[in-house]
């Protein structure tokens, strides 16, 4: 069984798994989306209205915002995988409560495990702190942080959430010039790391 096929049988798992409470609110649980061979993994913080009614996540203003961010480095969305740290809305897109983080962990543990990307890029405060609990987002966003993560060490880039970014000028330019460094960050995890991949 392929990555793809292995995919699609872990969400379908934790769609009828997963105990977050936030799913008894929601029109639809929001999976991942993208490449399962994926050599970045892209996590944000939780669906919004128009993720919820469609079941895609990042597919309003930050999605297009990733998605150019994505064109400027020669990249399309279908060349990564993106997902989030909860897979149910929050009522009126309030931040996510720490119990249905719990919840939905199990499931986002699956993913990184199947994909096993070079990079992880967390999107924002909420993605940053479940990995990295005590790191601000305005001091770690840019800079590649490892931590042993399933018996391996895992390289995260943190950056600001595209859609703080989209309502902040000074942020969206910073936000802009962080993500232009991805390449060469992965390039140089790669000379780090001549096995990796292979």
């Amino acid at each position: 069984m392929n990555k793809t096929a292995k995919l699609r049988e872990l969400n379908a798992k934790w769609l009828a798994e997963c105990t977050c409470e936030l799913r008894k609110t929601v029109t639809q649980g929001v999976l991942g989306d993208g490449n399962a061979d994926a050599d970045i993994v892209f996590i944000g913080e939780a669906p919004g209205a128009k993720e919820d009614r469609e079941g895609r996540p990042f597919i309003g203003a930050a999605g297009k915002f990733l998605a150019a961010m994505l064109a400027d480095i020669k990249m399309k969305r279908e060349d990564v995988y993106i997902t989030n740290i909860v897979k149910y809305r929050p009522p009126e897109n309030r931040d996510p409560l720490s119990d249905e983080i719990a919840a939905c962990a199990p499931w986002l543990e699956g993913e990184i495990k199947l994909i096993e990307p070079t990079l992880i890029v967390l999107l924002g405060r909420h993605a940053m702190n479940h990995f990295f609990p005590d790191k601000k987002i305005s001091g770690e966003h840019g800079i590649v942080s490892v931590l042993p993560l399933f018996g391996k060490i895992q390289h995260f880039l943190p950056l600001y959430h595209p859609a703080a970014a989209l309502y902040n000028g000074s942020l969206r330019a910073t936000l802009k010039e962080d993500f232009k460094e991805i390449p060469l960050i992965l390039k140089n995890i790669a000379e780090e790391n001549p096995h990796k991949r292979e």
